[in-house]
């Protein structure tokens, strides 16, 4: 009994000190003095494991310790005041008013390098009724099983308008994974231009975008729409923080739908970068008869934004020759 004890402890051990080792790492408010009291607490830890004897006096020591990191860690509380970075230095929110929503905060930068820009917020006016669909940019990076999804509404009557869900940065802070487990991130929703969040993408940063038009109508369109203005009024009245598993660019794009509407769980939601493909055998996305690979290829879109570039016509431009055709679709 006593060696399944054991076996069955020391991962959860292990597991727990990580995880305490980190949020005091990350979150903790020594500044500079962190990484000290992250490894003393991971010392008092590992000798409370090695040494205190019995098991049950040993497992209750641990355990008053482990509670009491999380504990102090569950009282931090996100904010809407910081010295934020100029790009997400605003929120958007809007108004409803029957017909027609007043969208505050869109941004719209002027950019000349990926850290060089001029930074524009808008204020823009649509209306539901001009919804026609939603196409979906998927942003890769890095990895090829990690992406960013761009939600690109589309009107009948005045330009795309984009939601990207992202991490509010303060000055001088960087993105980490790792980081964003804990709570160094607020979570943002970003409406902008499409020459705004997708030129920055392909055109500064260098980094890969697909996009796809989704077969969803323009009623269900509208609906989702309204899911975005709902959640980022929300946000604006109520901080959130950011986590990479739990509340991120994809994971929150679910959770605003209603629960009984949104889509099954499954293991590419959260890896994220095999999101399309999922979209794909969900007929969620327009593939004009096209095999995956192929459709894949045919919807990269880095040249076509390069070329545009500040072009006033930069969203018609990106998607010539892609493959939209809904008729086209088995």
């Amino acid at each position: 009994m006593a060696a399944i004890k054991l076996i069955l402890a020391i991962p959860l051990a292990i597991i727990a000190i990580a995880w305490a080792f980190g949020a005091v790492w990350f979150d903790a408010p020594f500044g500079a003095g962190n990484w000290v009291a992250a490894v003393l607490l991971a010392i008092t830890f590992v000798v409370v494991l090695l040494f205190v004897r019995p098991f049950g006096r040993k497992l209750g020591i641990f355990g008053v310790l482990f509670a009491g990191v999380l504990i102090w860690w569950l009282t931090l509380s996100p904010t809407n005041d910081g010295d934020w970075q100029p790009d997400v230095a605003q929120k958007a929110w809007a108004d409803i008013q029957g017909d027609e929503v007043t969208l505050h905060n869109v941004r719209n930068c002027d950019y000349r390098t990926d850290t060089d820009y001029t930074p524009h917020w808008e204020t823009r006016t649509v209306r539901l009724s001009q919804i026609t669909g939603i196409d979906l940019a998927i942003d890769y990076w890095g990895s090829p099983w990690i992406a960013h999804p761009i939600a690109s509404f589309q009107f009948a009557d005045v330009p795309p308008l984009c939601f990207s869900i992202e991490t509010r940065k303060k000055l001088g802070q960087t993105y980490s994974t790792i980081g964003g487990l804990y709570r160094q991130f607020e979570l943002i929703y970003i409406v902008a231009d499409e020459r705004d969040v997708i030129r920055v993408r392909t055109n500064y940063r260098k980094e890969d975008i697909y996009l796809y038009r989704t077969t969803v109508s323009p009623a269900q369109a509208r609906e989702r729409f309204l899911e975005y203005i709902h959640s980022l009024n929300a946000l604006r009245n109520k901080p959130r923080w950011y986590n990479a598993i739990t509340t991120n660019c994809t994971t929150s794009i679910r959770t605003q739908h209603p629960a009984n509407e949104r889509v099954p769980w499954d293991w590419r939601i959260l890896l994220n970068g095999k999101g399309d493909e999922l979209l794909y055998e969900r007929h969620v996305i327009v593939t004009s008869g096209l095999p995956f690979a192929e459709l894949k290829t045919r919807s990269l879109i880095d040249t076509r934004a390069r070329a545009a570039n500040d072009s006033p016509d930069f969203s018609k431009l990106i998607r010539e020759g892609l493959p939209f055709v809904v008729q086209s679709d088995p």
